[in-house]
C-alpha cells in the first residue's frame, strides 16, 4: 500500500539526470524545518552505514553530488517528498542510453539545428549534468572540475545573454530617435514644401508683373518712335519748304 501511493506522488520528471526514487520525509511541514530536515537526514544514514573507508567515501561523494546537484523538494497532498540525484556508477550503456535519449527529446520537442534554441539549450544543459554525476560518482575532483567548466559556460551564456539583451534595448532606443527624426523631418519637408509653393506663386505674380510691365515698355517706346518718326518726317518736309523758298528768294529773277 505504501509503494501504491509512493508511486502516485512520484511528479514526472522531464529531466535527463537520473535521480533515485523519491523518499517520503514527514506529512506536517511544520515540523521538517524542525526535525526531518535534509541535514539530519544525512546525518540518519551515516549512522547506519559502517565506518569503513568504502562508506566515507561514499558519504563524501554524496554529500559533493547533493552541492553539485541539489535534491529536489517538494509537497503533494500534505505530504513532503525529496529525490536526490543517484549515486550509482554508470556503466557504457548507460552513456549509450544519454545519447540516444538526447536524440530522441531533440526530435520529440522539435528542438532547433542549429541558431539560438531555448529547448536545445536545456536539453544539453541536462545531459552534461548528467555526464557531470556519472564523472562524480567515479571521481569526485574530476566531477568539481566539470561544475567549474559548467558554471563557466552559465556565465559566459548569462552575458552574451545581458550584452543581446542591451544591444536590442540600444537598437530600439536609436529606432524610436530615428523615428522621432524621421517625423521632424517629414514636418520640415512640408513646411519647406509650402513655402516652395508659396515662392512659386510669388514668382508667377512678379513674372506677371514683369511681363505686363515689358509689354507697356514696348507699347510705349513705340508710340515714342512713332511720334519721332513723325517730328522727323514733318521737320524734313518743313526744311524741303523753307529750302523751296530759300532757293528761290536767292535765284536771281530773269
Amino acid at each position: 500500500m505504501a509503494t501504491a501511493i509512493k508511486e502516485r506522488t512520484i511528479p514526472a520528471m522531464d529531466t535527463l539526470v537520473k535521480y533515485d526514487t523519491p523518499v517520503l520525509i514527514t506529512t506536517h511541514p511544520e515540523k521538517v524545518r524542525k526535525d526531518t530536515s535534509l541535514p539530519k537526514i544525512g546525518t540518519a544514514v551515516c549512522k547506519v552505514q559502517t565506518t569503513t573507508t568504502s562508506a566515507d567515501a561514499r558519504r563524501e561523494t554524496m554529500e559533493i553530488l547533493n552541492r553539485i546537484l541539489p535534491p529536489k523538494e517538494w509537497e503533494e497532498d500534505g505530504q513532503i517528498w525529496t529525490q536526490r540525484v543517484s549515486s550509482i556508477p554508470s556503466t557504457r550503456l548507460d552513456v549509450i542510453n544519454l545519447q540516444e535519449q538526447l536524440d530522441m527529446r531533440l526530435q520529440q520537442r522539435q528542438a532547433r539545428e542549429t541558431g539560438i534554441c531555448p529547448i536545445r539549450r536545456q536539453l544539453y544543459t541536462q545531459c552534461f549534468d548528467e555526464l557531470i554525476r556519472q564523472v562524480t560518482v567515479n571521481c569526485a575532483e574530476r566531477g568539481l572540475l566539470l561544475l567549474r567548466v559548467r558554471d563557466e559556460i552559465k556565465m559566459t551564456l548569462a552575458a552574451y545573454q545581458t550584452l543581446y539583451q542591451s544591444s536590442i534595448a540600444f537598437g530600439m532606443r536609436k529606432a524610436l530617435q530615428a523615428e522621432q527624426g524621421k517625423e521632424n523631418l517629414i514636418n520640415t519637408a512640408e513646411e519647406l514644401q509650402s513655402q516652395k509653393i508659396e515662392l512659386e506663386k510669388m514668382v508667377a505674380e512678379l513674372r506677371l508683373k514683369f511681363d505686363q510691365a515689358e509689354k507697356r515698355s514696348a507699347e510705349l517706346r513705340e508710340a515714342e518712335e512713332k511720334k519721332h518718326m513723325e517730328e522727323v518726317q514733318f521737320l524734313k518736309k518743313t526744311n524741303m519748304q523753307l529750302k523751296t523758298q530759300l532757293e528761290g528768294i536767292i535765284a536771281p529773277k530773269k
